[in-house]
């Protein structure tokens, strides 16, 4: 396994070791000590999650609040173009975001540790996107930030994306205050 640091303090980029022949192919997705070994922090996943949908569409850019969850995102069908944003306000990569594409067939994972927005945009016909969380998704909790906030500048890879109603009236993230904020002590890889 390969494990990157991005230019956002403690988001991982992973690239797992694949064992493949003319039958397909094997790999861990998740493996407490080897991802330990190799510099993975030192976390507890609550809650799997599976989101499946079709080209156009963008989910996010989202966070919890008060119980920021980390995430251990994957694609298993299709590709994305995957973002993350830094929105704590004590961080020094506040509104600085970090994009890459994650595909069924690159096997990439992106750890996004707790406090960051994430969202993607589909770039295959469909995509079965995987993701663990430390913490227990709580709908009240949840906040975001608009997906094209000009204060941020993400370089999406789509210009008329499918939205939900609520990603669609998202404020921009200068218009939170810290309570809107997820609440999270900076650690030393954070």
């Amino acid at each position: 396994m390969k494990l990157t640091k991005t230019k956002l303090p403690g988001v991982l980029l992973i690239e797992p070791k694949i064992f493949g022949d003319a039958r397909g192919y094997f790999l861990e997705t998740w493996n407490r000590d080897r991802y330990l070994a190799a510099g993975f922090p030192d976390v507890e996943f609550v809650q799997d999650n599976l989101s499946h949908s079709r080209r156009g569409i963008l989910r996010g850019l989202h966070f919890q609040k008060q119980h920021p969850q980390g995430k251990l995102v994957q694609v298993i069908r299709g590709a994305v173009f995957d973002v993350v944003v830094g929105v704590r306000k004590d961080s020094p990569s506040f509104g600085q975001w970090y994009g890459v594409e994650l595909t069924g067939e690159n096997h990439r994972q992106l750890w996004i540790p707790p406090g960051f927005a994430h969202g993607f945009s589909v770039l295959s016909d469909e995509v079965d996107f995987n993701y663990k969380c430390t913490d227990f998704y709580r709908p009240a909790d949840e906040g975001g930030i608009i997906w094209d906030d000009p204060s941020i500048g993400i370089e999406w890879p789509i210009a008329n994306p499918v939205l939900s109603d609520k990603d669609m009236h998202y404020p921009r993230l200068d218009e939170l205050g810290a309570e809107d904020l997820p609440q999270v002590t900076i650690c030393g890889i954070c």
